[in-house]
């Protein structure tokens, strides 16, 4: 057992930790308030070769592990979780899933351009209908030629309008449950049929955009079919797997992000001639945050170096994420108390944080259904 974080992570860490610091906190409350998805900050992640961290570097990416992934993860969303699930939903969900299924040929064309940061991508399972029931989907795929046509509707889809691919789940056999979903690369920009028709305003994390899709006789060629048609279930609880690590350490991000704004506050703000954080009150607050952030903390890292030891992590990304998702709530709603009124303001970080957080607890799988998973794992 050993919880030293190795020499290469680290360096990785640092350096992004770095850019994070200089390049994305002093912007992060402005991208929030305008709304506004920060390219610019991607292109430079780009640059820093991380937009494909644990993609292999035969196509471009930098060859490290679900650890190092979460380490990068973790850091973005100390500064800004927008940023943090953006990039999340690009490696994890659109991504990651090309590398475990896609052809030699589907690698080279469309997973060279995602890790090297060329363009985003997109990964669309949820429908309107469907909530934590993901296999319930309308979205159709039928064989028409040497291609498939996909009609339906997608929601809550994030990068969908800014991605240059998108990972689409649609049924293809409606008969036969499970395995008569597939996958399919869609071009956003290339292929008639496909429309974004919403971009939602949301409660926090308003710097991703989050998306309804439409598809109207979306027509995409064979080779756009990832895997074997009817595999895409099976590839979407492996791909999630991967993914709760992701929104895990985002989690870990959010409360680090938010304790760390509550522990220098505290450490300034004086009353009756002394910092506030020489109160029991405030002390033991900050040391109850300090602790749920460590424990999410060490959940993650172990789902995550499981997940690079091969061995099955569907209980422990299922722990790591409800875990941290909770921690990130209570954590950042703690750092807002500590502020007192301030912490109400847009003026300081820990409300954006506690707004961020809510969603860690809904998306990728809801608490509710991380409990479903671990009870099954559990013979419960």
């Amino acid at each position: 057992m050993d919880f030293d974080i190795p020499a290469e992570h680290r360096m990785i860490r640092d350096t992004v930790r770095e850019f994070c610091e200089e390049e994305i906190a002093p912007i992060a409350q402005d991208i929030e308030d305008e709304h506004r998805f920060p390219a610019e900050i991607f292109d430079q992640l780009a640059e820093l070769d991380v937009m494909g961290v644990p993609i292999d570097e035969a196509y471009g990416g930098l060859g490290g592990d679900q650890l190092m992934y979460a380490l990068v993860v973790e850091e973005l969303g100390r500064v800004s979780g927008g940023i943090g699930l953006s990039y999340a939903a690009h490696v994890s969900l659109a991504s990651k899933p090309i590398e475990l299924f896609g052809t030699d040929e589907q690698k080279e064309r469309w997973l060279t351009p995602l890790a090297t940061g060329e363009h985003l991508g997109g990964w669309a399972l949820t429908e309107p209908g469907s909530g934590s029931d993901a296999s319930d989907m309308d979205t159709v795929a039928e064989r028409d030629g040497d291609g498939y046509v996909i009609d339906g509707t997608k929601q809550f889809i994030t990068n969908a309008n800014v991605a240059g691919s998108v990972l689409v789940k649609a049924v293809t056999d409606p008969g036969a449950g499970y395995d008569g979903i597939s996958t399919f690369i869609v071009d956003p920009e290339n292929d008639d049929g496909f429309e974004v028709t919403t971009e939602w305003d949301k409660m926090g994390l308003n710097s991703s955009p989050t998306c309804e899709l439409s598809f109207d006789d979306c027509w995409v060629p064979e080779d756009r079919l990832l895997g074997e048609e009817g595999g895409g279930w099976k590839q979407t609880m492996k791909t999630l797997d991967g993914g709760r690590i992701s929104i895990a350490a985002l989690s870990v991000g959010l409360a680090e992000g938010a304790y760390g704004h509550a522990k220098s506050y505290a450490q300034e703000r004086e009353q009756f001639d002394r910092p506030i954080s020489k109160f029991d009150a405030i002390r033991d607050k900050l040391v109850s945050m300090h602790r749920k952030t460590e424990r999410a903390r060490l959940l993650t890292h172990k789902a995550a170096t499981r997940y690079d030891a091969g061995k099955r992590v569907s209980r422990e990304s299922a722990l790591a994420k409800l875990d941290a998702s909770e921690a990130a709530r209570e954590v950042a709603e703690d750092a807002v108390q500590v502020l007192g009124g301030y912490g109400y303001t847009t003026d300081f970080a820990p409300q954006r944080f506690y707004r961020d957080a809510k969603l860690m607890e809904i998306g990728e799988g809801t608490s509710e259904i991380q409990h479903l998973i671990i009870g099954r794992e559990l013979g419960l």
